[in-house]
């Protein structure tokens, strides 16, 4: 009997770091298995064998397991929860909690003197959270709704911020690569295809098959066209397969062209010093020509 009133009369059974191991989960009020166990001064796994041995008297109202997001979410917020005494990496499975219910049909069952007079401890403290969360129901409605204010915030600062990095953004006019920059100037290209958003027109009579590499980072939407001179480079059984996966891939064979030029949704015409599969080999530039003159010529051969 002395022992069992020294358990009770412990800090840890205490009604107010009772009321600390009390969590709000699946909008319940709950207990830990592990919390319950230190507090009927036996074993977390005692405690399991018992629910699961009546478990028609645990339906999910008295107890249910955490899922796996559950167990992190409490981990990241516990204060005073055996989750920091007990090893929970080395367990075979998440935790159990029980509801006041749960807790008063468990006190039951173990008919135990520290089990009985410890519930009425936890009982105490179930009410007090129950009146607590009740009289104070106004101010978490108002801090959940700052909260959802700070977040639209945030995504509104979010979006003003990536428009003054666009606006910051120095325009590209013209650029000159020296001999070995190859992924320097592949990069620029890559960045001038992932910028159309409708149409691609390349002209370039010396065109190989390591187009089609650099044409796979377009927009999934964007129509490609590719006036070049009649060679044995491409392969019909690339463009189709290209097409397959990338649509739509277009080739029309030309001579009128020395020059390289690449037009984007026929508003950005570019002149390319050198051809696209020898880029950075040596030394060239590429210029975007801003005349609409131009543009629009362009834009009636494709």
């Amino acid at each position: 009997m002395n022992e069992t009133n020294t358990l009770i009369n412990t800090p840890n059974y205490e009604f107010e770091n009772i009321k600390n191991l009390i969590y709000t989960i699946r909008q319940k009020q709950v207990m830990l298995d592990s919390d319950v166990a230190m507090l009927y001064h036996c074993e977390t796994k005692y405690i399991n064998r018992v629910m699961k041995r009546n478990k028609e008297r645990f339906p999910e109202e008295f107890c249910f397991q955490l899922t796996q997001n559950e167990f992190q979410n409490l981990r990241c917020q516990f204060v005073t929860s055996s989750l920091e005494k007990e090893n929970y990496g080395g367990r075979r499975y998440h935790p159990y909690v029980f509801t006041e219910q749960g807790i008063a049909m468990l006190s039951a069952l173990l008919k135990s003197e520290v089990a009985i007079k410890v519930s009425i401890n936890i009982m105490k403290a179930f009410i007090e959270m129950r009146k607590f969360i009740a009289s104070n129901s106004a101010v978490f409605e108002r801090l959940t709704t700052v909260e959802y204010k700070l977040l639209e915030h945030d995504k509104k600062f979010d979006n003003v911020f990536n428009e003054l990095q666009k606006d910051s953004a120095p325009e590209f006019k013209q650029k000159i690569f020296f001999k070995g920059q190859i992924y320097d100037a592949y990069s620029l290209i890559i960045d001038i295809i992932k910028s159309a958003q409708n149409k691609i027109l390349i002209i370039d009579n010396y065109l190989d098959d390591s187009i089609l590499k650099m044409l796979s980072k377009k927009n999934k939407s964007v129509q490609i066209v590719i006036l070049t001179s009649q060679n044995r480079n491409f392969l019909k059984l690339d463009i189709d397969k290209f097409n397959q996966q990338y649509p739509t891939l277009k080739i029309t064979y030309t001579r009128k062209f020395h020059d390289r030029f690449m037009l984007i949704d026929e508003k950005e015409l570019y002149h390319i010093g050198a051809s696209l599969k020898d880029l950075g080999k040596k030394c060239f530039a590429i210029s975007k020509i801003e005349d609409l003159e131009y543009v629009e010529k362009l834009s009636k051969i494709s």
